[in-house]
């Protein structure tokens, strides 16, 4: 059996916890040790060996990814990341996990959102291993049974019984919520997103119901080339499940929640007497029923409120009563139209050779960071027009370039570099590389960067 993990996503519901990059599979928050990205790489591995898990993601989460399998201890092929160019929903992309497979010939997958928390993993693999037979000839989707009338997911309508699931009458899309009650008396079924097929059934119904994937597919060398031939997003629910005559459903009781909300990280959430999900940090005085998120060395303080989210991060604080959490969205609609990168990117942002976090900014005058160099791992050559920076070596020893000069920083020292000047940074070592970095002048943004070619200094 094969696996493809889905990675994408954007998390707007979960701002400003989760943005655009760093969205909530990556994301650690009260109690969970494991993000839900590795809790799903570790629930695959109970079906499949890492040399056949697929992560379907983009390109600004691959080091995520990357980073998340190297904190697990697993060795993992960058091959087996495939690196969507633009989000067009999930029908593309479990095709370009299907392409790939179906070319080391036809074989079973299993198709696993990252974001979903499933809390009856034993019973979720004897699941998936049961409706294996059903997959044969079916593609098989996993209905849950609905213990409240959600309007936020889909619903599944089980028909003719087929072994231990059924054939499915039809899917319904996220109704009102005197339509979700109807369903559920029905005995309609949650749509998990939680698929089972062989790759040579799946391929046929793509190319008898949506015969642009299939062609983009086949008249393409790579996922980048297929993606651009492909002028629409559609999912695979509207695009095949839909559509097709060959889809089961079978009943899934396994613990699960796709997360999708603060209300449902409050409800699985562990909780003091007074009903309060909180770090230790938090004071919580004469409060019910709150959910308090705050940064490492950042504390909240909450008195005499109830039914509160509070989410407090180092550039932007939410505070929401909980029956308005289906507008946390519409913030971040708000400040995409004010361009506004808060919803792109946290303080600390993560990159091929290591990570950063703003410690400190003021708009054209200064910005500090805390910089960390995974070991063996280098920043581009590079060189700005409008500041200057000023690198303090805190952890590990610094291999830094200025000009073509060579010179090694080590932990209490420091080195400058003036605009103009051609700079390099490496870590050379086996620990991580720590520098607070202090940058001056009268432009501080990302774009004023001149990459060039390492060995003879050209443009890039």
């Amino acid at each position: 059996m094969k696996v493809i993990i889905l990675a994408g996503g954007l998390g707007t519901r979960l701002w400003p916890l989760s943005r655009k990059r760093y969205p909530k599979q990556f994301i650690k928050t009260w109690d969970q040790k494991l993000s839900l990205f590795q809790q799903t790489i570790k629930r695959s591995m109970l079906l499949a060996e890492p040399r056949d898990i697929y992560v379907v993601t983009n390109l600004q989460h691959k080091f995520l990814v990357m980073g998340a399998m190297e904190e697990l201890g697993i060795s993992y092929s960058e091959d087996n990341i495939l690196l969507e160019p633009e989000a067009k929903n999930t029908l593309p992309a479990i095709y370009a996990g299907v392409h790939e497979i179906a070319k080391g010939g036809e074989d079973t997958v299993a198709v696993f959102p990252s974001d979903h928390k499933i809390e009856k993993e034993a019973e979720f693999v004897k699941l998936i291993c049961a409706a294996e037979p059903l997959a044969n000839d079916r593609l098989v989707t996993f209905g849950i049974k609905p213990d409240a009338p959600q309007t936020g997911y889909g619903y599944i309508s089980p028909g003719e019984r087929l072994g231990i699931g059924y054939k499915v009458s039809s899917f319904k899309e996220k109704p009102s919520q005197g339509q979700a009650q109807d369903y559920i008396k029905k005995g309609y079924l949650w749509n998990a997103g939680i698929f089972l097929f062989r790759t040579d059934v799946f391929t046929d119904e793509v190319k008898r119901y949506a015969p642009d994937i299939y062609e983009a597919f086949e008249n393409s060398t790579d996922i980048t080339t297929a993606f651009a031939k492909i002028d629409r997003k559609i999912s695979i629910d509207y695009g095949i499940m839909e559509k097709s005559e060959k889809v089961a459903v079978v009943p899934a009781d396994i613990g699960w929640n796709d997360l999708g909300s603060f209300d449902a990280f409050y409800q699985l959430a562990q909780k003091d007497e007074r009903g309060n999900v909180a770090d230790e940090g938090a004071v919580l005085l004469g409060a019910h029923s709150n959910l308090v998120y705050n940064e490492p060395g950042k504390m909240v303080a909450a008195v005499g409120v109830e039914d509160l989210i509070i989410v407090d991060s180092r550039d932007a604080l939410l505070v929401c009563h909980k029956d308005q959490i289906q507008k946390v969205g519409e913030v971040v609609k708000i400040l995409e139209a004010r361009n506004d990168s808060r919803t792109d990117y946290h303080m600390q942002d993560y990159r091929p050779w290591g990570q950063y976090k703003i410690l400190e900014e003021e708009k054209n005058r200064y910005k500090i960071k805390h910089i960390s160099v995974n070991p063996g791992q280098k920043l581009s050559y590079q060189m700005h027009h409008h500041r200057s920076e000023h690198w303090i070596v805190v952890g590990g020893m610094a291999q830094v370039t200025i000009d073509g000069v060579e010179s090694f920083v080590i932990a209490g020292e420091s080195i400058y570099m003036k605009p103009g000047q051609k700079h390099r940074l490496v870590n050379p070592g086996k620990t991580a590389l720590e520098i607070i970095e202090v940058q001056m002048g009268d432009y501080l943004e990302e774009d004023d960067i001149v990459r060039f070619d390492d060995q003879y200094g050209r443009k890039l």
